[in-house]
């Protein structure tokens, strides 16, 4: 989360609690009010004067009390803690209000003095008042548990919120961070074996080492512009293959040839962006190079039930045991769509056939 977004937040959060505080703080005093007014017959007039000083005051002193509990941080305090601390501050701003409430006409709410002569007749005068006052303290005492315990109740909701948003973002950095590193292993390894055959080109051929050259021109420019693309469209990434695979028919020659059976209708699809490189340069690497005769390399897309099925065929060594033993391209191909699809993007290389090796990626269709 960056500083302006962080700020915004902060001051969201500032306006939603005074919006809290005024229209608790304005329904409570409506609600005394009216209660005064009717069950203690207080004139409406006083009544209103009263409480609505009441509420200030009340609103006033919940907003130090906010003050104070972040300085000395109490959300930090484990429960049987905060609970006691909710309770001991409640009472200390109770006595004042409740011995000002006492002293007011709207102090009838809370008059104990016809329960108190029915049960104890003989009881002093000074001994009524005084329970008259605890009483008034034990009300205020209440309301400020209850206002304490929902304020600690939003900080503590919002506390979690924020810790699953910062973990959330924080998982996705890891995850972009990754990817990042899967591609910056991956990219120049094709960019070495790509400068490996303009190298062996330049003394023998000088017009087709200038060709190599400006086909590794277009790989370079395609890999630089797209380290912030994860992924690209089927026929973008064809085209850097195209170069790719055009570098190394002037190594291999006749030994190199190549289908692709790539509908229109699948063109405009995405996939992680290098990948079918990865795959293409894999079959190179472990089929074609090691035969005397070199091969077939088949590339095929179809689009079925919404997903993208891409083969890249190749021949191989038949005396070659299969094996599910990958090299860093296929491993980081891999994971990376791990990292951008989950479970519905899947890479199998299959070696079932004894002279034939297929790479079989499955993506789902991009909404």
């Amino acid at each position: 989360m960056n500083d302006a977004s962080l700020a915004a937040q902060q001051t969201k959060s500032r306006q939603l609690y005074w919006i809290l505080q005024i229209a608790g703080w304005s329904f409570y005093t409506l609600l005394r009010i009216f209660g005064a007014a009717t069950i203690a017959h207080v004139p409406w007039g006083k009544s209103a004067l009263e409480l609505t000083i009441f509420g200030a005051a009340g609103l006033a002193i919940s907003h130090w009390l906010r003050t104070f509990m972040r300085r000395h941080k109490w959300a930090d305090l484990s429960i049987p803690k905060l609970a006691t601390r909710i309770v001991i501050a409640a009472l200390i701003v109770a006595i004042p209000l409740g011995i000002a409430t006492q002293m007011t006409d709207v102090s009838a709410m809370q008059d104990v003095g016809p329960e108190l002569r029915k049960y104890a007749p003989a009881l002093s005068v000074n001994m009524s008042v005084t329970i008259k006052i605890l009483a008034q303290i034990a009300n205020w005492t209440a309301l400020y548990v209850i206002w304490l315990a929902i304020y600690f109740a939003v900080v503590g909701l919002r506390g979690y919120r924020t810790a699953r948003l910062k973990q959330s973002e924080t998982a996705r950095a890891l995850q972009l961070a990754e990817l990042r590193l899967l591609k910056s292993q991956l990219n120049p390894h094709f960019l070495f074996n790509a400068l490996n055959t303009v190298r062996s080109l330049i003394a023998d051929n000088p017009e087709r080492a200038q060709s190599a050259v400006t086909r590794l021109a277009n790989t370079l420019r395609y890999t630089l512009s797209s380290r912030q693309d994860e992924l690209v469209t089927l026929s973008q990434e064809l085209a850097i293959v195209s170069d790719y695979l055009e570098l190394e028919s002037m190594r291999f020659e006749d030994r190199l040839r190549v289908e692709s059976h790539v509908p229109d209708s699948v063109a405009g699809m995405h996939i992680p962006v290098m990948l079918l490189q990865t795959l293409v340069e894999n079959a190179i690497k472990h089929g074609i190079a090691e035969l005397p005769a070199g091969g077939l390399l088949r590339i095929s897309a179809v689009l079925q039930d919404e997903v993208l099925i891409l083969e890249v065929e190749n021949p191989r060594p038949p005396a070659r045991i299969p094996t599910a033993r990958e090299g860093v391209g296929l491993r980081n191909a891999r994971d990376r769509l791990r990292l951008l699809f989950g479970d519905r993007a899947t890479l199998e290389l299959d070696l079932s056939k004894a002279a034939v090796a297929t790479a079989r990626l499955r993506i789902p269709r991009q909404q």
